[in-house]
């Protein structure tokens, strides 16, 4: 681990060693986010807390050689999800909706606060690593080091579970027969495939990919609590989060051919944590993202100038 230590301006308390091989022999340095402060560490919880002062858990590490092992789950619940639509929406063509108005809220608020949780956990530790690292380390750095392990390791691998459970987001849609659009399932269905290849591949982009997710997700869920409950703001339109999202892709596609440039163009094994499959992937996801946010924001949304100077935008 060398090689980082030129690049990084961390105390030593920071950097934490778990024994990774039954002999006791071997040894995976990482940084424990946590440490920077004692005010930081106060606002974690105990069992985050532990991860930080004992190593990564063996529950953790547990549920990432299992998700290394078993590439068929991801496919089989996606297997389930649509046969599960297609016979949602046949039950429901000729029977009223459900009104599940206070499910939806309540569900809504809990992915909302997650996600918000997620952003707190998250985002310093980006923010710091992609400012104080060169680009290209942050891009192809050993994300092990920097987010695999401990309290950081525990908020990833809870970002890429919670794309199972929020695929119970076609499930209101369907009770509530509302329209099933293109770009909903397309989302959850690659998003889900993707979140879960990126991390057993130890994507360094990870992270990054994370927190933009956790971050549009914690505004996009709290709007549709707001609106569940029936009391969104007057001030809040929601053209915010459809031009949230488009960022996000922007961002992700940048990202992607940042990744792209540094394989390509680096001396062999300098970007050794990054794999052409993946940066494809990520490349055709985050393109195909960016095209059809921006197809619905023309669907969705309209700019009238007739009779003003100025545009106005119409929301319908």
């Amino acid at each position: 681990m060398d090689r980082f230590f030129q690049y990084r301006d961390l105390e030593e308390c920071c950097i934490l060693k778990e024994n990774v091989s039954t002999g006791g022999n071997g040894y995976v340095e990482y940084v424990e986010w946590n440490l920077m402060s004692p005010v930081l560490f106060k606002t974690y919880t105990s069992f985050e807390n532990e991860l930080a002062t004992n190593g990564v858990g063996v529950l953790l590490i547990n549920i990432y050689h299992w998700m290394q092992n078993n590439p068929w789950f991801p496919v089989f619940a996606l297997g389930i999800y649509g046969a599960l639509i297609v016979a949602g929406k046949k039950y429901f063509k000729d029977r009223n909706p459900w009104k599940l108005r206070k499910t939806l809220a309540l569900w809504n608020f809990s992915l909302s606060l997650f996600s918000l949780c997620g952003v707190f956990r998250l985002l310093p530790q980006v923010l710091y690593f992609t400012t104080h690292l060169p680009l290209k380390e942050s891009v192809c750095g050993d994300v092990e080091f920097y987010y695999g392990r401990g309290s950081s390791g525990l908020w990833v691998q809870l970002f890429v579970l919670s794309k199972f459970p929020e695929l119970l987001d076609t499930f209101f849609i369907i009770v509530h027969k509302k329209p099933l659009i293109f770009l909903h399932w397309y989302h959850h269905v690659t998003v889900l495939l993707y979140c879960w290849s990126a991390y057993v591949m130890h994507s360094p982009s990870g992270a990054i990919f994370a927190v933009m997710n956790y971050s549009v997700h914690s505004i996009m869920y709290g709007y549709y609590f707001l609106m569940a409950i029936k009391i969104k703001p007057k001030w809040f339109n929601p053209i915010i989060i459809t031009l949230a999202q488009i960022c996000q892709m922007i961002a992700g596609v940048t990202i992607t051919f940042l990744n792209l440039y540094f394989y390509l163009f680096s001396e062999a094994g300098t970007c050794g944590h990054v794999t052409l499959k993946l940066i494809l992937a990520g490349c055709s996801m985050y393109g195909s993202y960016l095209f059809l946010f921006m197809q619905f924001f023309r669907g969705r949304y309209k700019f009238m100038d007739s009779g003003s100077k100025k545009g106005k935008l119409k929301f319908f």
